[in-house]
Parts: structure tokens; sequence; C-alpha cells
């Protein structure tokens, strides 16, 4: 069987000072996670860009030991409450009764 260890972009727990996003991704391209932060900060300061860069990405990378992200998660729960109703009220306690 062959095993590799593969980068993977994650937020992770080490490090973190919000949401774990300028340490997992100063982790992933390998570069100190401050220089990240230092980036976003002066983004910010010049048009509010990296508030909106770094919600997104907090939103769209998953945590360390997981596989999904927050929105994955969101759509895959609104996918499953989808499947389980079928009447547009949401459920079977609506249903006409014969």
């Amino acid at each position: 069987m062959n095993e590799y260890n593969s980068k993977q972009l994650r937020r992770t727990r080490k490090g973190r000072i919000i949401a774990g996003v300028c340490s997992g991704v100063g982790e992933y391209v390998g570069i100190d996670a401050n220089l990240i932060r230092i980036g976003l900060g002066i983004t910010t300061l010049f048009g509010g860009l990296g508030v909106g860069v770094y919600a997104i990405a907090w939103l769209l990378m998953p945590e360390e030991g997981k596989d999904t992200s927050i929105v994955q998660d969101l759509v895959e729960k609104q996918q499953q409450k989808r499947q389980g109703s079928s009447s547009p009220w949401g459920g079977d306690e609506h249903k006409p009764q014969p």
C-alpha cells in the first residue's frame, strides 16, 4: 500500500489567535503566520479586503483533523434536511389523512 504525506490547507489549532486561518496558511506555505497576519492587517486598513478574505478562508478551510469545511457541513446538512422531508411543509406530520 502506498502511503504519502501531502500538504493540506487546514485551519490549525496550534498558533491560533482567532480561527487558525493565518497559522494554517503559514504552515502550508512555509512562512511565519505573523507575516500573513501583517499582510491581512495592511489589506484591512486599505479598503477592508483583509477581513473579507479572512472570513471566506475561515468558511472554506477545513479545521485540522476534519475533512470538511464549515460551508461543506452546512450544505450537507441542508441536503439531508431536503432529502428527509418530501412534503413542502417539511415533514410527514402535515400530510392529509386518508
